[in-house]
């Protein structure tokens, strides 16, 4: 199931209410997040993309033609949403006798923490599975890794957290890029993931766009190599490895970050 958190803000509001959700099920599910969605327009847009992913949207809004819009939309268009943050603002209106001022971005507001926030999603998305290496120094963090192990992401959400992320995958018969190689060794993590799990999610990202999964890209034994080759890599130069199989994209991120401070005290 693919979740879709529509905000007005960062969307952490949605994020964390969705992750406490869905803590409660065992069932396999995906977040994207929308946020700074300002518009109707946005939010009719937004509707058709959820349409189409067949995603439940959840959004904490709180401009009354952007929520209209959205929920006019969702009702055309058969997606289930749940409002965050409607009912109980008007329900704290009612018995304050105020009328509330339904002016997005209040949490967070324009403070200096909110844009490190923005610069460091902006960095994420520039130097995202290997794009811009040149100003790769820049990051506070860099993942490195094979295909489908998380390092987009991973790379999110540390972005959410305020912290300036690239990645580089590490492609067979590819040297890395020498920017990579030359990078603080102790700013660096090497993802890896069991082979069979990896596998099964190569398959299906295959699948899901048509291609027969056929290639040495699923193959067990060439995976299982791939995954070995990348270890000996990492520890070459001298990376923490962090293996993700079975884990949520938060606790790896936390093991990160945990790694990343106690690094910066060494």
């Amino acid at each position: 199931m693919q979740v879709f958190v529509v905000s007005d803000g960062t969307g952490e509001t949605g994020m964390a209410a969705v992750r406490a959700a869905m803590l409660q099920f065992q069932s396999p599910w995906r977040l994207k997040v929308f946020g700074e969605i300002r518009l109707p327009s946005d939010a009719r847009a937004l509707i058709e993309r959820a349409a189409e992913a067949e995603a439940l949207v959840v959004f904490s809004l709180v401009e009354g033609e952007v929520v209209a819009a959205l929920q006019l939309a969702a009702q055309q268009q058969g997606v289930m949403t749940i409002d965050l943050l409607g009912p109980l603002i008007s329900k704290v209106a009612q018995r304050l006798s105020v009328e509330p001022r339904h002016k997005p971005g209040l949490l967070h507001g324009m403070t200096e923490e909110y844009f490190a926030r923005i610069e460091a999603i902006e960095f994420a998305v520039h130097h995202d599975d290997g794009a811009n290496v040149r100003t790769l120094y820049d990051a506070d963090l860099v993942l490195t890794g094979v295909s489908r192990t998380s390092k987009t992401p991973l790379c999110m959400y540390l972005a959410q957290r305020g912290y300036k992320v690239g990645n580089v995958p590490l492609i067979p018969s590819i040297d890395p890029p020498r920017e990579l190689l030359e990078l603080d060794q102790k700013r660096v993590f090497g993802l890896v993931i069991d082979p069979t799990e990896l596998t099964t999610i190569r398959q299906a990202r295959l699948r899901s766009i048509n291609v027969l999964p056929t290639t040495n890209y699923t193959d067990i034994e060439s995976v299982y190599d791939e995954i070995e080759r990348a270890k000996i890599f990492c520890r070459r130069n001298g990376w923490r490895i962090i293996d993700v199989t079975g884990k949520a994209v938060e606790e790896n991120a936390a093991r990160i970050i945990e790694y990343h401070e106690m690094s910066k005290g060494e």
